[in-house]
C-alpha cells in the first residue's frame, strides 16, 4: 500500500496539509473527523456530547481501519486517533506516517476560534493541550516514519519536504 496517513495534535495543519499533498500527487483525501461527522449525522463536539470520549474513539477506530484498508490515499487523522493501540497498528502497518508537531502556544493560536474542539471547551485550554501533548508525543513519535515541525515553515516547504519524505520511502520500499 502507498497510503500517507497524517498523525499530529489539533491545530498542527493535518487537513490542511493533507489536501495540499493529495493534490499534488493526485490521490483522493480523507480526513477521518469529516468522515465520522458525514456518517453519524452529527458534529464531532455532539458526538462527545451524548457518547463521551469513548464513544468518540470507537467510531474513530471503525473509520480508521476501513479508511486504511483503501490504497494510494492521503489521510488526515484527528489528534487522539494515537490513543489506540489498534489505531497504531493500522497506520503503522498500513502506510507512511507523518508526525506534524507543533507547539502549545501555535495550538492556542490556531484553535482558539475553533469552537469545533471538544476537549478545549473548558476554561484552561493551554493547560489541556499540554497535559495532551505529555501523553501523546511519545505515541506520536513512536508510530512516525517521518516528522516535521510546523510551527516555522511556510506549508508548502512543508508539502515539498513530506512529499520527498514519502517518495524516499516508496523507493525504498521498492529494493
Amino acid at each position: 500500500m502507498h497510503n500517507l496517513f497524517l498523525i499530529g495534535p489539533m491545530g498542527a495543519g493535518k487537513t490542511t496539509l493533507g489536501k495540499m499533498i493529495a493534490t499534488e500527487l493526485n490521490r483522493p483525501f480523507f480526513d477521518s473527523d469529516r468522515i465520522i461527522e458525514e456518517r453519524t449525522g452529527v458534529d464531532i463536539p455532539t458526538i462527545f456530547d451524548y457518547e463521551g470520549e469513548q464513544g468518540f474513539r470507537l467510531r474513530e477506530s471503525r473509520v480508521i481501519d476501513k479508511l486504511t484498508r483503501l490504497n494510494d490515499i492521503v489521510l488526515a487523522t484527528g489528534g487522539g486517533v494515537i490513543l489506540r493501540t489498534e489505531n497504531q497498528q493500522h497506520l503503522i502497518q498500513r502506510g507512511f506516517v507523518v508526525y506534524l508537531k507543533v507547539s502549545v502556544k501555535s495550538q492556542l493560536e490556531r484553535t482558539n476560534k475553533d469552537k469545533s474542539r471538544p476537549l478545549l471547551r473548558i476554561e484552561d485550554p493551554e493547560a489541556k493541550l499540554r497535559e495532551l501533548a505529555i501523553t501523546r508525543t511519545p505515541l506520536y513519535e513512536a508510530a512516525s516514519d517521518f516528522s516535521v515541525d510546523t510551527d516555522h515553515h511556510r506549508t508548502r516547504t512543508l508539502k515539498t519536504d513530506i512529499i520527498n519524505a514519502y517518495k524516499k520511502s516508496l523507493g525504498n520500499s521498492l529494493r
